[in-house]
């Protein structure tokens, strides 16, 4: 008994309909590897207890996110397609920014008692990349007039 093929239409469907799933997951894979990297990178720089790594990983994908969505809306100097925004924004910048590590880091910090530097590191996460991605947003916008 031979196993039952997809017609030719449904197949092509599948695979387009899979597209962006794969775009995401790659970028998702180079934005951890460039995380994975900068994080080593800061860990050598500035080797204190501190994460410093991660507070530069989570600024800086907030600005790239900031300066890319207002860059390529539908609205912006180079609008690009649906994928494209999915591979950078939810892909790379996804992969990159660590938030998930920011709170597990931030609770190692109060559970150490160093609540000072846990407040700071809540603070600067949050004020820092609001500002990242505000700034990156209003280059963005400059960039098309």
């Amino acid at each position: 008994m031979q196993p039952r093929r997809l017609p030719v239409p449904h197949l092509v469907w599948m695979i387009a309909a899979m597209a962006p799933y794969l775009w995401i997951a790659i970028g998702s894979a180079l934005g951890g590897m460039g995380r994975y990297w900068t994080g080593l990178a800061v860990t050598r720089l500035l080797p204190v207890p501190f994460p410093w790594g991660t507070l530069l990983i989570n600024v800086l994908g907030s600005f790239v996110i900031g300066l890319f969505a207002s860059l390529t809306d539908a609205d912006g100097r180079y609008p690009v397609g649906v994928t494209l925004r999915l591979f950078v924004m939810v892909g790379l910048c996804g992969g990159y920014t660590t938030f998930s590590s920011f709170s597990l880091q931030t609770l190692t910090l109060m559970q150490d008692n160093r609540m000072l530097e846990a407040g700071l590191n809540v603070l600067g996460s949050v004020v820092l990349c609001l500002v990242a991605v505000w700034l990156g947003s209003l280059l963005g916008m400059m960039g098309q007039r």
